[in-house]
């Protein structure tokens, strides 16, 4: 963080000095919510939790260097009392921005989000100092302190904002507010809380109310691609830049094909010129990230070929998505485990299947949460499309909705053994490992909840593999 003393902390979030001897003294490193994170200069955020109270490593943190602690109690050492810990870490993150004079990027969809950032923040770097939200803390917790992880030197700050209702991304934006916003995508994750699409649509689109006009450099960064995105446009006074595979995308891909391990290759056609992108990562669907990262950063001033390279040279920052672990014994391990929904669900199939052409197929599927009234015909659908691309076994794994993926493969046409239902990730573990051939390809994929990336973990054990892209 940018250095401010303890007094002017305060100040910014109205609280309290207790047992602060010089509150002249300043926070020079990182604001933590974790005391395992405290290093010398750091400021520690005491939250209440169901299981631990931050309050109580008060003490240890101070004796690890911290300078002071965000509380909303006092707690015998160096502290600002707050009536509300979130609120103030908000203001303060709010108070940060405001002073850097970074751009800061803002992004959010149903499906995509975590990977498009980590593709922006991989572009965005090779122009000029870059923070970006680290994996997908994207909440009202998470996503101040990765504002508030920047420094004086930080250009552009890329933050990933997520969404459980109506009003969620509008708090968001008041806290960090974005000069660029983009919105990928409108789908069915989290339909069951929203309640439907246009739902989730009215949600996602709090981001581009929030930015400033054309005339102030707001620009929204739209999908051409998605009705519901597009329409969007309506709703924002900013510059409007479309991105996709459509004609009419400001930002667009022609040509796109997949190389023979599936990975993508295609034509990128921006305002200012052309250049070829051959991508390291897996699967169609990161074809519509890039031209989200690209349309950024153009709009930030890089030209189309030093937007290629970037995209062409650029992995995954975040773990558990399609992370492609290749096995001595030729056995590929894709390890997608880190969430699911019925679009990000689809995507890893159809990679699955370009990954695995000339091969044996398997794919290792959980349930998707979230889904409300629509979580039967969903996991349905994805049965039925595990056999159309014709992978060769489906495994699902846990309880009723795996169950119900398995009915929707049988129903398809997958019968015998070509579809298995196991209760646990144990079961699932024990049968890859006694099935598994040399040159299968496994893809491994379900809400976090159900924890499916153990199943990738223990495949991929003591093979001593190599990971090919992170």
């Amino acid at each position: 963080m940018i250095a401010l003393s303890l007094a002017e902390i305060a100040s910014v979030v109205g609280g309290q000095t207790h047992d602060i001897p010089d509150p002249s003294v300043q926070v020079t490193g990182r604001v933590v919510r974790d005391s395992r994170e405290v290093e010398p200069g750091s400021l520690f955020v005491a939250f209440v939790g169901e299981r631990v109270d931050g309050h109580d490593f008060a003490a240890s943190v101070v004796e690890a260097g911290a300078v002071a602690v965000l509380a909303s109690r006092p707690v015998g050492v160096p502290a600002i009392v707050v009536d509300d810990v979130q609120a103030a870490l908000g203001a303060l993150a709010r108070h940060v921005v405001e002073r850097l004079g970074a751009t800061l990027v803002a992004l959010t969809g149903s499906a995509g989000k975590t990977s498009t950032k980590d593709l922006i923040a991989q572009v965005l770097r090779r122009k000029a100092p870059t923070v970006y939200t680290p994996g997908s803390l994207n909440n009202e917790i998470g996503l101040p302190l990765t504002a508030l992880s920047a420094t004086e030197e930080t250009r552009f700050l890329v933050l990933e904002m997520g969404a459980r209702g109506i009003g969620h991304i509008r708090y968001l934006t008041d806290l960090t507010p974005p000069k660029v916003g983009l919105v990928l995508n409108v789908g069915t994750a989290h339909i069951g809380e929203f309640g439907g699409r246009e739902q989730i649509a009215r949600a996602k689109g709090e981001l581009v109310e929030s930015l400033p006009p054309a005339e102030a450099g707001g620009v929204a960064i739209l999908n051409a691609d998605d009705p519901l995105v597009r329409a969007m446009a309506s709703r924002t006074k900013a510059r409007v830049i479309l991105f996709g595979e459509s004609g009419e995308a400001d930002v667009r891909a022609e040509n796109v094909t997949l190389t023979e391990s599936g990975q993508p290759m295609f034509r990128l056609h921006t305002p200012s010129g052309c250049s070829d992108v051959t991508m390291r990562l897996y699967g169609e669907h990161h074809v519509s990230n890039a031209l989200a990262a690209a349309a950024v950063a153009h709009e930030l001033g890089m030209s189309a070929d030093e937007i290629a390279t970037a995209l062409s040279e650029a992995g995954s920052l975040s773990r558990w998505r399609m992370e492609v672990t290749e096995r001595p014994d030729g056995v590929t391990v894709v390890n997608d485990a880190y969430n699911a929904n019925p679009e990000s669900m689809r995507a890893a199939l159809r990679a699955l299947a370009a990954m695995g052409k000339g091969r044996r197929t398997w794919a290792v599927l959980g349930q998707m949460a979230e889904l409300g009234d629509e979580a039967l015909a969903e996991h349905d659908a994805v049965g039925r499309l595990a056999v159309r691309l014709n992978v060769g076994k489906l495994v699902a794994v846990g309880g009723r909705e795996a169950s119900w993926l398995q009915l929707g493969a049988y129903n398809e046409g997958s019968w015998g053994e070509e579809s298995v239902h196991v209760s646990d990730t144990q079961a699932a573990i024990d049968l890859l490992r006694s099935q598994l051939r040399p040159g299968d390809v496994v893809l491994v994929k379900a809400s976090r909840s159900v924890g499916l990336e153990r199943v990738a973990e223990a495949l991929v054990e003591g093979t001593e593999g190599e990971v090919a892209v992170r």
